[in-house]
């Protein structure tokens, strides 16, 4: 049946956005939105999906073959996000979809994030916190010692936009840096940081501190393994705000058990890494239990009021920049014949 252009498009918002993002992309379009912070069924969403020209998607979202064959009248799918893993861009490609991200706006919040993670599992933070609630705190005791900074020397796996933030933050805490990137960096990058290069097995025996910021990719996925994990310093710290598959958390949780790895913080799960279709249904047992080494946060590297809010704007405004038949600014995939590099 042909279209009905007269009709404007409809737009499915799987998450809840600010109400300023409903109302900008309400202007042209047919907005459906989720109203609560829970995602949608899988059929639900489908069903909401089934005859929409846009998708306005977030990190626990999947789009695959399977989704697209059920809505064959998507054009677009505009993600409020950096990182698109869980996204299928080869099959959104062949289907001549394009795909959106955010490039920009979360590396500041999750670089922020990161040096939070690091200070508080290094100062035992939660613990402390945990005992003045307890009712057991009398005043001060020589306990819950930690460690601090200064004069630590921090590793940074990958030094793209999150590690280079992370980097500017840490200059101020007296600490050495030091980094790993497979990349060719640009001469003044790491310099202008005073962070070293090194070597892979460099970074994991000299760090104190040991920081992911590395996405997923087939070649990342448990690059921090039991073996990784034997040839870094015993106690150290291992800090993953990236993606949860970077690092193996079985293999962590046993590490913690040996006292091969003093603590670990992070801000991202294996449970969500819909792209690994052997992905773990939860985070392990053990690893939750090891409470006094451990310090974790439900994904909050973007979670700012105000950058969350920008973020979805800038979405929702590549997708109004496609139905106004411009090529939204933030393309990573475009339909076969558009002026794209993906």
């Amino acid at each position: 049946m042909p279209r009905d252009e007269t009709r404007p498009p409809k737009v499915v918002i799987t998450n809840w956005v600010h109400p300023e993002v409903v109302a900008l992309l309400s202007e042209r379009c047919a907005v459906h939105a989720n109203p609560g912070v829970e995602p949608w069924p899988r059929a639900v969403l489908l069903e909401q999906l089934s005859d929409a020209r846009a998708m306005l998607a977030f990190m626990n979202d999947r789009v695959d073959e399977a989704l697209l064959e059920a809505c064959p009248e998507l054009e677009i799918v505009a993600c409020a996000l950096k990182g698109y893993d869980n996204f299928d861009l080869a099959a959104c490609r062949r289907r001549g979809v394009t795909v959106t991200i955010v490039p920009d706006l979360l590396t500041v919040p999750t670089a922020e994030l990161t040096v939070g993670l690091i200070v508080g599992l290094a100062r035992n933070i939660a613990a402390g916190d945990r005992l003045v609630r307890s009712g057991g705190f009398r005043g001060w005791r020589p306990i819950l010692y930690g460690r601090g900074l200064a004069g630590a020397t921090v590793g940074l796996l990958g030094l793209g936009a999150v590690g280079r933030a992370v980097a500017e933050r840490l200059q101020g805490f007296g600490c050495r840096l030091i980094y790993t990137d497979a990349r060719r960096l640009p001469p003044h990058t790491a310099g202008d940081l005073r962070a070293v290069a090194v070597g892979f097995e460099e970074l994991l025996g000299e760090s104190d501190i040991l920081v992911v910021t590395l996405p997923l990719t087939a070649s990342t996925q448990h690059l921090i393994d039991g073996a990784a994990l034997a040839r870094m310093r015993r106690g150290s710290l291992l800090v993953n705000p990236a993606r949860g598959s970077v690092v193996d958390e079985a293999a962590v949780a046993d590490a913690l058990a040996q006292g091969q790895l003093g603590g670990y913080a992070a801000d991202a799960f294996e449970m969500e890494d819909w792209a690994r279709p052997d992905r773990p249904p939860e985070i392990p047992a053990a690893l939750l239990q090891a409470a006094d080494r451990t310090l974790f946060t439900p994904h909050l590297g973007s979670a700012v009021e105000s950058v969350r809010r920008d973020i979805a704007l800038a979405a929702a405004r590549s997708i109004l920049q496609h139905f106004r038949g411009e090529r939204p600014q933030d393309a990573i995939v475009e339909p076969r014949g558009a002026d794209s590099q993906a």
